[in-house]
């Protein structure tokens, strides 16, 4: 009797410790992220960085923002000492109104030379109707032929400095639209919504041509990437649903979609002939989060975060109930 109580305890203990046991590896599992039907990998939180660079070289003389500022796009964000340049573009200003004031001038003489050649040509024709009548001579004749000729001459002359000097006010117009631009470019604005990163430059100090002042992250573009193997990477396209779950926010999950498949795999032998070395195949995949769902948390997204990215295989499945997107007091994540 004895003996029998014993084993029955025993074998309680038995199947209380499997229980456990089963409870313990479904909850690993899952917290592993191991669901059925669905990939996943470790990564880490990316956010697209943008260098601000200097197209030309000079000297910083203001800075607007500090690491860790968040930017508007468009919003200017330092300058360059731009004194010489204005110089420049005033002489280039005086240059277009000095070729215009000689363009006017030679249009003037152009006037002029053809009221003249329009005297001569008369005086030539008179002549040579009283050459031909014999009432006048041949040298009177060919001295009015001459005027005529040169008068011409004088207009074509007039004419060709009109060009010249028209030719003068486009090269002018376009020196002047050059350094217009180089006072643009000495503005450095932000090309996206974001933070600052990195500040790189002080006030005063000098900079090259293409050399980098600021480096701002584009917060709407934040993402994470992650390796999955072959036989799940088949199974996935441009634009299927995934989650983002971050360790320091375990509760929320964050929907996103795949934006990137890399086209070559990594982690594998040069020479592929066998099945079993084909599943060691990893493809790179990006998992980008919602641009719009992005814009109310800006404020929010930190680079580096650690955490685990989910994409769904097939997309008939439902998403695990630990994996359905969760409000965050009263907010989504």
């Amino acid at each position: 009797m004895k003996n029998r109580l014993v084993k029955n305890i025993l074998v309680g203990l038995a199947a209380v410790g499997l229980l456990l046991g089963v409870w313990f590896m479904t909850g690993y599992w899952e917290q592993d992220g191991q669901f059925e039907g669905i990939g996943s990998g470790n990564g880490r939180i990316e956010t697209t960085q943008v260098d601000i660079t200097a197209k030309y070289g000079g000297r910083l003389t203001q800075v607007y923002v500090k690491e860790g500022d968040m930017v508007e796009k468009g919003q200017l964000l330092a300058e360059l000492d731009t004194r010489e340049l204005e110089a420049q573009y005033k002489v280039a200003l005086a240059l277009i109104e000095q070729a215009r004031q000689n363009k006017n001038y030679a249009q003037a003489l152009v006037s002029q030379q053809e009221i003249d050649l329009k005297q001569k040509k008369k005086n030539f024709l008179r002549s040579q109707t009283l050459f031909e009548s014999k009432s006048i001579a041949l040298v009177q004749f060919e001295q009015d032929e001459t005027e005529y000729q040169r008068a011409e001459a004088a207009v074509r002359a007039a004419k060709a400095q009109v060009t010249n000097y028209e030719a003068a006010i486009e090269a002018a117009i376009a020196q002047a639209e050059t350094i217009e631009v180089q006072l643009q470019e000495s503005k450095l604005y932000s090309p996206v919504k974001g933070r600052v990163l990195y500040r790189l430059i002080e006030e005063g100090e000098m900079i090259a041509g293409g050399g980098r002042a600021l480096v701002v992250l584009d917060l709407l573009d934040t993402y994470m990437t992650i390796f999955l193997p072959t036989s799940q990477v088949g199974l996935i396209d441009i634009g299927s649903e995934a989650r983002i779950v971050l360790d320091a926010l375990p509760e929320i999950s964050i929907p996103a979609k795949v934006s990137f498949i890399s086209p070559e795999a990594q982690f594998t032998p040069k020479e592929i002939e066998t099945e079993t070395e084909r599943e060691k195949l990893m493809f790179r995949v990006k998992v980008k989060i919602d641009p719009e769902l992005l814009k109310g948390h800006l404020h929010k997204i930190k680079s580096g975060l650690p955490g685990v990215a989910y994409v769904r295989l097939n997309e008939t499945m439902p998403w695990p109930d630990t994996l359905q997107t969760r409000e965050r007091n009263g907010t989504r994540p």
